[in-house]
């Protein structure tokens, strides 16, 4: 298996009607990748993974919403009764294809990850999904996504760059890009896009590894304020080339205030973070009093 994939054809697994069923040659490869004895995927749909899986004499489950399951809320590991070698799932992608109401039942849920209100709440749920999967898995074992982009309205929203951003990122273990194919979309003509259209979606795996959640947590809330961090120093450093590379603290300021309003707006103690900043990250070195510069 290559880090990339195409499968025109989805095989003869799952209900080919089901809107945005994955092809079944993509869990046939992967199994024989990762060599999983137990399987899950929390968000079956139409069972395309599950049919791959016990044909392939691989223990496995298949959850859904549409079954009764909430991988938002429910845990995968409680409702299964063990940890796995591989938990994989297949989640909308977004508002794209509405499920609930739709490809399945005959009223909106509001649990369906297509619903969400916005692109942050989907973010924030998907991760507490991830995150339900890492628990279901094994250590040393993988679990994962089958997920792609989306744009609307001249808006590019990019999924699996968000989830990699919130899971840990010294167990992120693979990026495979699968080419799409038999989109509702390619039926369409479209004149004059100033961008590629979207012929591309992403599986995501992570590698568990032992140790407690609490540790875990701890990791992923460092690499958070790492980025925050980051941020802000990107900010300031911006502010400095504009400044030529040399400003008064109170320059620094008066520009930070016009380059990042929104920024300055979440945080009232924002002055103190371009201090800190200033200070303590050896980017910025301060050749006298009150005058600051870009460290050479």
């Amino acid at each position: 298996m290559h880090s990339v994939i195409s499968y025109p054809d989805r095989g003869h697994w799952g209900d080919s009607k089901w809107r945005g069923n994955c092809s079944g040659h993509v869990y046939q490869d992967l199994f024989r990748q990762l060599q999983p004895s137990t399987f899950v995927d929390p968000m079956v749909g139409s069972g395309t993974s599950v049919e791959v899986a016990k044909e392939m004499s691989i223990k496995a489950w298949g959850l859904d919403l549409h079954q009764g399951f909430n991988a938002v809320t429910d845990s995968i590991l409680l409702t299964v009764g063990e940890q796995v070698d591989l938990c994989l799932s297949h989640p909308p992608y977004g508002p794209m294809i509405v499920y609930s109401g739709s490809v399945w039942g005959s009223e909106p849920n509001p649990a369906d990850l297509s619903r969400c209100g916005s692109n942050q709440e989907f973010h924030e749920k998907m991760q507490l999904v991830l995150l339900n999967q890492r628990d279901a898995t094994k250590p040393q074992g993988f679990y994962g996504t089958i997920i792609g982009d989306y744009r609307k309205n001249g808006t590019y929203t990019s999924y699996q760059a968000e989830m990699i951003a919130r899971m840990p990122s010294d167990e992120l273990a693979a990026v495979i890009i699968k080419q799409q194919h038999n989109c509702v979309s390619d039926s369409r003509s479209y004149s004059k896009l100033a961008l590629p259209r979207i012929m591309h979606e992403y599986i995501l795996l992570w590698q568990k590894k032992s140790g407690p959640l609490l540790v875990l947590l701890g990791t992923m809330a460092r690499e958070q304020h790492s980025r925050l961090t980051g941020t802000w120093k990107s900010i300031i450093g911006l502010v400095m080339q504009r400044l030529r590379g040399k400003a008064s603290l109170e320059q620094i300021y008066q520009e930070v205030a016009r380059a990042a309003p929104q920024k300055l707006a979440v945080n009232p103690n924002w002055k103190a973070k371009v201090r800190q900043v200033l200070n303590s990250t050896g980017m910025f070195s301060s050749p006298e009093r009150g005058l600051w510069m870009l460290a050479a």
